[in-house]
């Protein structure tokens, strides 16, 4: 389906160059009829016919299979309890009303903060406000995860980890909204794609959007029958330890800020039920230093994403 897709969208692109070209070629040749003749209109119906090919086998053959003897999945979480684990990076004016956040919610046995470096007053932040501070040397934003879900994982006393950022864009009251979908899902993704949650004044502008939805249905091509998916991008989820500790040795934290769209990746490989959850999303407090500080930075983020979906993500692993 994910290749099929794409040779079609590359027949077409063909197709509106040829148009391009030839509609010059006519103006300039003075209106001559010979100068619509282009081999690139006829060639670029070669990528169409096979992507639709592509698509029709998929559809026809495999997405049945994939979907037979398929049952809503109903397994409630025996113990609602959680480690929250917040990654932070130079968040010294927001961290510490993050954590009383999380700290406030009745459910919530701990909340961690892994410092990925500050330079900055945030781990006295995160301390004042009660967290448990863990400081995360390795720079990179994967490697900050990563270090967060293997410490959430090592406490017992819960089997849910929520995973978020420092930052206040996210707020702890969505985790009712996360247990109600916890019984169907192994690990429960936030998505920012829903208009009235979202405040007008966040970091997510409207290329943003619309890029991140993007490559949300490019995965949801790539695991055709798997799941729903519109948000790639998004730090805010509830994951069940017990798919934590099947997940992380899959995962690789020398990628950084493409990481999000590599960990949901993996865990669509690994078997691992995923549902989305609507949830809200604010502006944050602070400068923002991940791949929403402006479109240009988040059109590099999203085109990296597109490589590691499509061609692996060993080609964007650095050491």
């Amino acid at each position: 389906m994910l290749y099929g897709v794409l040779s079609a969208a590359l027949g077409f692109g063909l197709y509106a160059c040829g148009m391009v070209l030839t509609t010059v070629r006519f103006l300039v040749a003075g209106a001559n009829p010979k100068a619509l003749e282009s081999p690139l209109l006829y060639v670029s119906g070669i990528p169409v016919l096979l992507g639709a090919a592509l698509v029709a086998a998929e559809l026809v053959f495999q997405l049945p299979r994939k979907r037979a003897h398929r049952q809503v999945a109903v397994n409630p979480v025996a113990d609602p309890h959680l480690t929250v684990v917040l990654t932070a990076y130079n968040d010294e004016a927001s961290i510490g009303a993050a954590v009383s956040d999380f700290h406030r919610h009745p459910l919530v046995r701990r909340v961690l903060v892994v410092d990925n470096n500050s330079a900055d007053g945030t781990r006295q932040a995160a301390e004042s406000a009660g967290a448990i501070v863990i400081r995360e040397d390795a720079r990179g934003y994967g490697h900050c995860v990563y270090r967060s879900l293997a410490e959430a994982v090592r406490y017992t006393d819960t089997e849910l980890v929520l995973l978020c950022e420092g930052d206040m864009t996210f707020r702890a009251y969505d985790i009712d909204k996360f247990l109600a979908y916890a019984p169907h899902a192994e690990i429960v993704n936030g998505t920012r794609i829903v208009e009235q949650l979202r405040d007008r004044d966040t970091q997510l502008s409207t290329f943003i959007y619309y890029g991140n939805f993007a490559v949300g249905k490019l995965l949801e091509l790539k695991h055709i029958g798997k799941g729903t998916f519109t948000d790639v991008g998004t730090t805010y989820k509830l994951c069940r330890t017990q798919a934590l500790e099947r997940l992380l040795p899959r995962l690789d934290p020398r990628i950084n800020l493409e990481f999000n769209a590599h960990f949901l990746d993996k865990a669509l490989e690994s078997s691992i039920d995923l549902v989305e959850c609507p949830i809200t999303f604010f502006a944050r407090v602070g400068a923002s230093k991940g791949g929403n500080v402006n479109d240009v930075r988040a059109l590099q983020v999203g085109l990296r994403m597109i490589a590691g979906l499509l061609f692996g993500w060993t080609v964007l692993a650095r050491d």
